[in-house]
């Protein structure tokens, strides 16, 4: 470990700490439905979706009518995209002449995007024409995150709402946040990234002469509009294979470090909007302060692991950290800082192959996306996922206080609780069930590319992120068979919208209720000791949860390294 990484982890966090306020007032002026200075620019816009969709912003919907809503929005643009994906090879924008997705392949990416896990399956510059890049995947770059904005500030609103029936307008929300948040953020992004380097056009292959004089064709595309909307929205796609290890999609040092804040950028912002939602601003800060003291503790370990490298290789005299599988233009610092940002939100971009990670390096990104992703989260994801876990915590200190727990001036009670815990449920249920299956069906085994721990860990990783609705992998996987592509898209399915109806359902719970004001015998939760528990409950339902299942992988490899044998 160096003091230069040191240097680039601090101040990427002091960076996000000084954006959370002032991204968190654009998001807290959109919750309310404010007009913004960009209203006089894209309010037209606006009210002109408005007229063709027949919606009234104004009629606001109850939790069942906003998951409704959201639940058909959703499967229509899922359909979409598999009938653009399966008619590729008929449909225009396709100068490489690539052919339609197969049935298996087409349903796991469809799934894929419109879940913002991005899970890929294929290299996508061999695999997506421009059509199918530009309106199958990038339209669900944008509208995924706003679909997890969306319902995150129908949470805020069952949290502020006192006795009310409704939490929002779903069509309302997710076309405000695409207008006035997404778009003008992924111009300016774009801009920058062209400007960086990356290519941004319509043009298929180009051929060149190398300084060898052998020829060799180089794929372009519109790369940089969907690179800045793939880390704004914790989307993760990569045009290429390599995804943002590849020097045209994130060419220098500075995009780097742009593509890692914009990873957390909104997700930084929500702490901020819910606390100015709820009414006092410390309750942001300290939702973010746990979130951060887990980022931390995640980076520490990597950096550490990597930088550390293999004693395999240190006792044939390979002295050095372990540079494996990373980009010489980030080195071990920024590989590790990435690997945890990208997956403590429900990103999944990479700038190095994880799968060549020590096994304890490797191991924190893996957990990272076990906790939930709630360490920041995706955007709106990651907020509602830790609201869960808020509403778990204080549950455990009203019973240490002896009283109903209360939290934000809300009662939680047993509704909230069981919800809660049902949406908290599904992470374990189908990472490990599904885990457990793959690795005793043939069709399963047939996947990994390492034996032995290393490979059980590859398998993990994959359902774990599929459920977390990450989209990483530990790249040794093949994972373009039926029976990964099946079993892999119902994951994300499921890991998706089966948290979020319990969520929208807690929403509407909580809008019912009246205010309940904070008295002497209340539990404080802005202080070090409430931030304190919910880093506690994180880690220890993450813990037993999941610990044996670690065991089995990288802890094991981990062990074996150290007796010199490699998977």
């Amino acid at each position: 470990m160096t003091f230069q990484g040191w240097f680039l982890i601090l101040g990427f966090v002091a960076l996000l700490v000084a954006l959370a306020k002032p991204v968190g007032l654009w998001l807290f002026a959109l919750y309310e439905g404010r007009r913004t200075p960009l209203h006089a620019i894209i309010g037209p816009v606006e009210r002109g979706f408005y007229k063709l969709s027949g919606v009234d912003p104004s009629a606001e919907q109850g939790w069942r009518r906003y998951a409704l809503s959201m639940l058909l929005f959703n499967v229509a643009l899922m359909l979409f995209t598999y009938a653009i994906l399966r008619l590729q090879g008929v449909l225009p924008g396709n100068p490489q002449g690539l052919p339609g997705l197969a049935p298996n392949l087409a349903f796991n990416t469809a799934i894929s995007f419109t879940t913002n896990t991005n899970w890929q399956s294929y290299g996508g510059e061999s695999t997506m024409s421009n059509l199918s890049q530009m309106l199958g995947l990038t339209i669900h770059n944008f509208l995924s995150a706003a679909t997890g904005i969306a319902l995150a500030f129908a949470l805020f609103r069952g949290f502020a709402r006192r006795e009310a029936a409704a939490i929002g307008n779903f069509w309302a929300d997710v076309t405000r946040i695409t207008l006035y948040l997404l778009l003008p953020l992924c111009i300016a992004l774009t801009l920058f990234y062209i400007a960086s380097g990356v290519p941004q056009t319509l043009s298929g292959v180009v051929d060149i002469t190398t300084l060898e004089g052998a020829r060799q064709s180089i794929l372009l595309g519109p790369v940089a509009s969907q690179e800045a909307i793939k880390m704004l929205g914790t989307n993760g796609g990569g045009f290429f294979n390599a995804n943002s290890a590849h020097p045209f999609e994130n060419p220098t040092a500075l995009t780097n470090l742009i593509q890692m804040l914009s990873i957390f950028l909104i997700g930084v912002g929500l702490t901020w909007t819910f606390g100015k939602a709820v009414g006092n601003t410390r309750q942001g800060w300290a939702i973010l302060s746990a979130m951060l003291l887990l980022f931390l503790a995640g980076v520490t370990v990597t950096y550490w692991q990597e930088a550390a490298g293999n004693p395999v290789l240190h006792s044939l005299q390979v002295a050095g950290g372990n540079m494996e599988g990373k980009e010489v233009r980030f080195g071990i610092a920024a590989s590790a800082l990435f690997s945890v940002v990208t997956t403590a939100a429900s990103c999944g971009a990479v700038n190095a192959m994880h799968d060549s990670f020590t096994a304890l390096g490797g191991m924190i990104p893996l957990f990272n996306m076990q906790l939930g992703e709630v360490v920041i989260g995706g955007v709106g994801a990651g907020i509602y996922g830790f609201l869960l876990f808020a509403i778990l915590a204080v549950f455990v200190a009203g019973l240490m206080v002896g009283r109903t727990p209360e939290y934000v001036g809300k009662k939680i009670e047993a509704r909230e609780v069981k919800l809660a815990v049902l949406a908290i449920a599904v992470l374990p249920l189908m990472i490990l069930g599904l885990t457990a299956l793959s690795s005793v069906m043939q069709h399963g085994l047939a996947g990994p590319l390492n034996k032995g721990p290393h490979g059980f860990s590859e398998i993990l990783y994959a359902f774990t992120s599929a459920v977390a609705n990450n989209g990483s992998a530990f790249a040794g996987l093949t994972a373009n068979t039926p029976w990964y592509n099946g079993l892999l898209g119902v994951a994300m399915w499921v890991g998706r919208f089966f948290i979020i109806v319990p969520m929208l359902a807690i929403a509407g719970g909580l809008a019912a209720k009246r205010h309940t004001p904070e008295s002497a015998g209340s539990f404080p939760t802005t202080g070090a000791l409430w931030v304190g528990l919910l880093v506690g409950i994180i880690l220890i339902l993450g813990g037993l949860t999941f610990l044996p299942s670690l065991a089995l992988g990288p802890i094991a490899d981990h062990l074996a390294m150290i007796r010199g044998q490699l998977f």
